[in-house]
């Protein structure tokens, strides 16, 4: 049972769904993103993602790609991303990576999840990584105790569902629209139909991505999914500051919005 089972199970003897939030390690800095990510922890964020960032981050809209921009230009490396999941983790928050392959692979498989694990981090999100691909990866976190997490989406079929939900083991990451993330208007109608889908053919908890940005978006989620994940809301709310107090108060805002939004009573 790992710390991110616990967040879920927690949640859930509440009579909600846990609220995960994104933000990438070393934005924009390192200190900052740290100082950022506690911020959300204090507000109610139960699951952490600490951004890996990547060069070449093909489903990631501009929002995200900015910020890993000014992560990657600042100096951040995977031993970096690795220092700042050490010190998030130490908040209680169950912490996870989120990382493309190509990182991982060229830091060492092996090596990047005894790292992350030496870290406290539990879990890594891996959005390019297929489950026929990774043989090497699950041999590398079933020893080093470590959560798989891979990506479904609204055109995945029944059998592909299957296939994805066997390979993870700490939940199934449901993204609820076809295309790059972003904070939208509106959480697509698809999100409901595929958790179910999913919730057919696994007992692991389903969390919904892209596109949330408000607590109403939350509270309607949270109505079906077992986890809300927010990522570019956060990020807007640090480039659009002013000043590091400002991108801190305004992420606090947020974070509570949303926290409040994830506690509203299900129907």
């Amino acid at each position: 049972m790992t710390a991110l089972h616990d967040a879920f199970r927690r949640a859930d003897a509440e009579g909600r769904a846990a609220l995960i939030g994104y933000l990438p390690a070393g934005f924009p800095t390192r200190d900052d993103s740290v100082r950022l990510i506690e911020a959300m922890v204090d507000e109610g964020v139960d699951i952490v993602e600490v951004g890996l960032p990547y060069s070449d981050p093909l489903m990631d809209g501009p929002v995200i790609q900015e910020a890993a921009d000014t992560a990657l230009q600042a100096g951040m490396t995977p031993a970096g991303v690795l220092d700042v999941v050490g010190r998030v983790a130490s908040t209680g928050a169950a912490t996870l990576v989120m990382s493309y392959w190509n990182p991982v692979e060229r830091y060492g498989v092996d090596a990047f999840a005894e790292g992350l694990a030496k870290s406290g981090g539990c879990g890594v999100i891996t959005p390019d990584l297929t489950p026929e691909e990774a043989g090497e990866w699950t041999r590398a976190t079933d020893a080093h105790d470590i959560d798989r997490i891979f990506l479904v989406a609204p055109s995945s079929t029944d059998a592909r569902l299957r296939t994805v939900a066997s390979a993870c083991t700490g939940f199934v990451y449901a993204a609820s629209t076809m295309g790059v993330t972003g904070a939208r208007a509106s959480v697509s109608g698809a999100a409901e139909s595929l958790v179910s889908r999913v919730r057919s053919v696994t007992d692991l908890p389903v969390a919904v991505g892209l596109g949330v940005s408000t607590g109403d978006q939350a509270a309607e989620i949270a109505e079906y999914a077992d986890g809300v994940i927010v990522g570019s809301a956060f990020i807007r709310q640090v480039l659009d500051a002013a000043s590091p107090a400002e991108a801190e108060e305004r992420v606090r805002r947020l974070a509570a919005e949303l926290a409040a939004g994830v506690r509203r009573r299900r129907k």
